[in-house]
């Protein structure tokens, strides 16, 4: 389970699972990228971060506010070959990221000012253990029309576990086989699916990926790994 405390205290070379060393970055580097971003913050405001997966359910950092958002420019795809977490290097799954095209819609969380790098650091201890994402400041539309500038944790296409083919009939077998010390792919899939339509959004993409998963698994003869919550 991804807890606060759980990843504060995670050793990033054993906690997720078996992680090749030459892709894991070190907590120096960790650091620098994330000087980095905030380096490139626009004009001191507030800083907001973008969920549009596992942070919308279990964000584990504090935050402020949070509201409904749109995202332009970017959608989901599973296009992140997935070695921890959720999978390992012999049965590896697929994570989500975001590509460019189209729009996103998901949740906007402002992050207290007075804990913000501690909030930070948490938060890229979480996504950046490999480097896989690029954070990149976007613009996004609230619900209430209001536009914020957030940090977005898009694909980063040149790290070797970006997987171009993201066609349902290649990902969902490996999202319905995968599983580690997170739980199994498919839960993180279902999970977000029922995130969504709690918030009423809708994606296409995601729905139909949940339908095809599931047929996999009956077809299959795994209907335990239809249930389950995921908290991460």
């Amino acid at each position: 389970m991804l807890t606060r405390d759980f990843l504060q205290k995670a050793d990033c070379r054993t906690a997720f699972g078996a992680i090749e060393e030459t892709l894991l970055l070190t907590p120096e580097q960790r650091l620098a990228s994330l000087e980095c971003t905030l380096s490139r913050r626009p004009d001191n405001s507030p800083v907001w971060i973008f969920g549009y997966g596992s942070l919308m359910w279990n964000p584990v950092f504090e935050s402020e506010e949070i509201r409904p958002a749109t995202l332009q420019g970017w959608h989901r795809a599973f296009c992140l070959r997935l070695t921890a977490g959720r999978g390992t290097q012999h049965q590896p799954g697929r994570m989500l990221a975001l590509s460019e095209g189209g729009q996103t819609s998901g949740l906007a969380f402002r992050l207290p000012e007075a804990k913000l790098r501690e909030e930070l650091e948490l938060l890229w201890k979480r996504e950046m253990l490999t480097g896989c994402y690029l954070p990149t400041w976007c613009e996004l539309a609230l619900e209430n029309g209001t536009i914020v500038t957030a940090l977005v944790f898009v694909m980063n296409r040149q790290h070797p576990l970006f997987e171009e083919d993201t066609r349902h009939q290649v990902v969902a077998p490996l999202i319905a086989s995968a599983s580690g010390p997170l739980g199994t792919n498919a839960q993180y899939l279902f999970a977000l699916d029922n995130e969504l339509k709690s918030h009423g959004m809708h994606d296409d993409c995601i729905g139909d990926l949940v339908n095809t998963v599931r047929q996999w698994l009956q077809q299959h003869n795994r209907p335990g790994a239809l249930g389950g919550e995921a908290t991460a």
